[in-house]
């Protein structure tokens, strides 16, 4: 059985470009160092639920979309190991995801 870590976030719309540039250099340095897998999926046809949803989850405002992205690994071991060899790395400080999400939610 994998371990996954997965993440939801709201994107300005038009912020995704730059969001999927950063999620491509991203994922290509998680994979680098070992992760299984790495994800990105833009959630923009799905409607907002009536308990919870992605868009409820992250307080969609009209001008965003929804992000959906996970990572794999074989265990959470080896997941915090990845994690530490991808954090000391050069290219993931250079990267500010701040460019490409909301002010309000990065």
């Amino acid at each position: 059985m994998a371990y996954v870590d997965g993440f939801v976030v709201p994107v300005p719309k038009k912020k995704v470009q730059a969001y999927r540039r950063l999620a491509q250099k991203a994922g290509k340095i998680w994979r680098e160092h070992g992760a299984l897998d790495f994800k990105e999926c833009i959630a923009d046809d799905v409607k907002v639920g009536k308990l919870t949803s992605f868009p409820r989850s992250v307080k969609l405002k009209p001008s965003e979309t929804v992000v959906f992205s996970w990572i794999t690994y074989k265990s959470r071991a080896h997941r915090d190991r990845v994690n530490a060899k991808v954090m000391k790395d050069k290219r993931i400080a250079g990267m500010d995801p701040k460019e490409c999400h909301s002010t309000a939610s990065a």
